[in-house]
């Protein structure tokens, strides 16, 4: 699988630490920055870039996913899911990360790097890669209500307020 990664300066260690990990386990990262330390980076670029990356992909029919890290996740998680396709969820434990794939078929995870240990943002991303979408219908029909309200700015049927 392709997995495509993004941080700003507080997740650059985690990201270097999870592209080996990742490529040891047989994927392959695809980094979108940044390349070094800086203080006062600015991470949107890079989480659109990361998330560009995965709609990309998989519109392609390459299976891929994504990750991005941040002090938090929060903003990097609101910078991914501009992306049209994207649906990135915030991950703080297994469960979320196991939950993302299984009932939002989450294409993107986001975990705040200052809010857990490298150790534990490893098992979240490797529960997050291994766990299918589960198919099931009332998860189907929700996610093609987000998309549908993505594309025409409505959900037919469901009262959208504009």
């Amino acid at each position: 699988m392709r997995i495509h990664i993004a941080t700003d300066h507080a997740g650059l260690e985690f990201s270097q630490h999870l592209q080996a990990h990742l490529s040891e386990a047989g994927h392959e990262v695809v980094d979108h920055g940044p390349a070094e330390y800086d203080p006062i980076d600015d991470y949107p670029a890079f989480c659109i870039n990361a998330a560009k990356g995965v709609v990309r992909d998989q519109q392609a029919g390459v299976e891929a996913l994504g990750v991005v890290f941040g002090g938090s996740g929060n903003g990097e998680q609101i910078a991914a899911n501009k992306v049209i396709g994207v649906r990135a969820a915030l991950v703080w434990n297994e469960s979320t990360a196991e939950l993302a794939r299984q009932h939002n078929d989450a294409n993107v995870i986001s975990i705040g790097a200052r809010q857990h240990t490298v150790e534990e943002a490893t098992r979240f991303i490797d529960v997050f890669i291994a766990t299918p979408f589960s198919l099931e219908e009332r998860h189907v029909r929700r996610i093609a209500q987000l998309a549908e309200y993505e594309a025409t700015g409505d959900i037919a049927g469901k009262n959208v307020d504009r």
